[in-house]
């Protein structure tokens, strides 16, 4: 899975545990997501292909970040600050989502673990020196407080499992615990699930097969597991998580505020 060879787009580096047969090539959507609309300043792939359990039938989620003009920022006809679109290349159904540099930085700032994980997210579509700079001053912005990101999309996640009984909303669930321990405890983000079992030892270990059976198509139901016992996993793993917020090394406030403002000025002036 690599993109087309230009000064600014790199090979998609994917993670080791990711087989060629999880993320699609992506390599003809590129020219699809460069020339139409704001300047593209970094595209990566998250969703379920970066958390590790992508199925037969899922969709490719792309998230990054453009820049739009300083005319679009200053005047009276404002620029989107967040753009979406949907297609199909081939057989693949792609969901692109991006936001204003100047936004994407704002939620950076708010212990926002989502922004985070595309911001790092190994698979990489579309990168620039803006990208790579941002991904720098990404450990600036992590705090103890990214915790609280994790515990309420775990809760929200659970809730929609309770409602559907899927296991999309199940794995997710995990996921989202696991990754917010294991960022409490080593101040790294880490959103790929099957490389989380190996990181932190609370994981259930039944995961794995629950990866397996979500391969199979997107809505699947969840396999024969206890209610109760999933919930009791859960519940342990938010306590988990507290613990770790408890005791995490992390600051309480971000320290790259200054930086990330200079590198907004800077890309906005150098675009004029």
């Amino acid at each position: 899975m690599t993109a087309p060879a230009s000064s600014a787009t790199a090979p998609v580096a994917a993670l080791a545990t990711l087989s060629a047969a999880q993320v699609p090539d992506l390599a003809p959507a590129v020219s699809d997501l460069l020339g139409s609309g704001p300047e593209l300043l970094f595209v990566t792939v998250s969703g379920a292909h970066l958390y590790g359990f992508p199925s037969q039938d899922s969709d490719v989620d792309l998230r990054g970040v453009h820049l739009l003009p300083l005319r679009e920022v200053i005047g009276l006809h404002e620029g989107e600050p967040t753009r979406t679109r949907m297609w199909q290349r081939g057989s693949l159904d792609l969901d692109l989502v991006t936001h204003d540099l100047l936004k994407f930085v704002r939620l950076m700032l708010r212990r926002n673990g989502y922004v985070l994980e595309q911001l790092l997210s190994p698979l990489v579509v579309h990168t620039t020196g803006v990208h790579a700079e941002l991904a720098a001053l990404a450990p600036g912005v992590i705090t103890a407080g990214h915790a609280h990101h994790y515990r309420g999309f775990a809760a929200t996640q659970w809730r929609l499992h309770l409602k559907n009984g899927e296991l999309k909303p199940l794995l997710y669930t995990f996921r989202v615990l696991l990754t917010g321990i294991h960022l409490m405890r080593t101040g790294r983000v880490l959103s790929h699930l099957p490389t989380l079992l190996a990181e932190v030892p609370e994981a259930p270990a039944y995961l794995p097969d629950l990866i397996a059976a979500k391969a199979e198509a997107e809505h699947a139901p969840t396999p024969g597991l206890p209610a109760g016992r999933l919930g009791a996993d859960v519940e342990a793993l938010h306590g988990t998580l507290t613990a770790a917020q408890d005791t995490s090394r992390l600051p309480d406030r971000p320290t790259a505020q200054d930086a990330l403002h200079d590198l907004v000025v800077r890309t906005r002036e150098a675009a004029v």
